[in-house]
């Protein structure tokens, strides 16, 4: 029994034998080849001075790229915390200028440079000026753009106001230090329909964009029909409709209506109700089975559903 498995799994034919050999060969020879690799591929040794030279190159990209980002915010006018660099500020051929008593709401841009301010500093200073600026006050030197603090305690002992300015002090408080009386509203009731944004304004929790909003889409519906469609207003919060609903009243008899046998489709989608959905199955019904006999007939149309016909029919008419 075992000659006979011996002989009929363990014996290899000729041709067997030799391509188990060829087989062993190659793995021997794919296993050993990464080991010959050094013997056939020489490479340089690596040279680290030449790394070195490419770290020194990149610092030196890297510093003169600082170096013009900082001059970049020198020259920025609308840059409002700028300080020039230490360098700049303390170098020691910097012109310091004379000194002498000056009012900086009189002073002419030849006086600023004798007192050693730069070009641009002087320009922002007259524009300020011409603007209707006015220094009030020694400490107020500090406020001026690109003004650093040390020449800002060396002008301060020299700065002398005049009395003119100091009454335009006076006037600055007392306006600031005014009491507005709180704004008294109406308590007549308004028509909604005539009312303007002047009276809109009257009304408590009313401003002026709330009242631009509710006036243009009065414009855009035709005119109120009741009171209630006031507070679909964008932006109207209902705590403020609650307040001023009572205010209201509404002439019913203003509010402009479209011809739904006669309107076109562009027409009718301008109305905040209709929108093109609509009004476009207005006309295509239209089309189809004629004019409209009565308003009600709106409602055989598929898109119309009771609220949109009882928001709509205030709106709309057949002749």
């Amino acid at each position: 029994m075992w000659k006979r498995f011996m002989s009929d799994y363990l014996s290899f034919t000729k041709k067997e034998r030799t391509g188990i050999i060829v087989l062993l060969v190659l793995i021997a020879f794919f296993i050993t080849l990464p080991f010959l690799f050094p013997f056939f591929i020489h490479t340089k040794p690596t040279d680290a001075s030449l790394f070195k030279k490419q770290i020194d190159q990149l610092k030196m990209k890297q510093a003169d790229t600082t170096f013009k980002y900082a001059r970049r915010n020198v020259d920025k006018e609308d840059y409002l915390n700028y300080r020039e660099p230490e360098y700049n500020r303390n170098h020691p051929n910097k012109a310091k200028g004379d000194l002498f008593v000056f009012d900086p709401n009189t002073l002419d841009e030849s006086g600023w440079k004798r007192l050693g301010i730069r070009d641009k500093i002087v320009a922002t200073i007259q524009k300020f000026i011409e603007k209707g600026g006015r220094f009030y006050k020694a400490e107020d030197l500090g406020k001026i753009w690109g003004l650093h603090e040390d020449e800002v305690q060396r002008l301060i002992p020299f700065v002398q106001i005049k009395q003119a300015n100091k009454e335009a002090v006076y006037e600055k408080k007392q306006y600031e230090n005014k009491v507005y009386e709180k704004p008294k509203y109406l308590s007549a009731a308004v028509d909604i329909n005539t009312a303007d944004t002047t009276a809109l304004i009257a009304l408590p929790g009313i401003g002026s964009k709330l009242s631009q909003r509710i006036v243009a889409f009065r414009d855009k519906l035709g005119g109120f029909y009741k009171v209630d469609q006031i507070a679909e207003t964008y932006g109207l919060p209902d705590s403020v409709f609650q307040k001023i609903k009572s205010r209201f009243i509404v002439d019913a008899t203003a509010v402009h209506q479209i011809n739904v046998n006669t309107a076109t489709a562009d027409e009718m989608k301008t109305h905040p109700y209709l929108r093109y959905a609509i009004a476009n199955a207005i006309v295509q019904y239209r089309t189809q089975h004629g004019n409209f006999s009565s308003v009600e007939e709106l409602k055989k149309i598929m898109l119309i559903t009771e609220d949109i016909y009882n928001k709509t029919a205030p709106y709309v008419k057949v002749n």
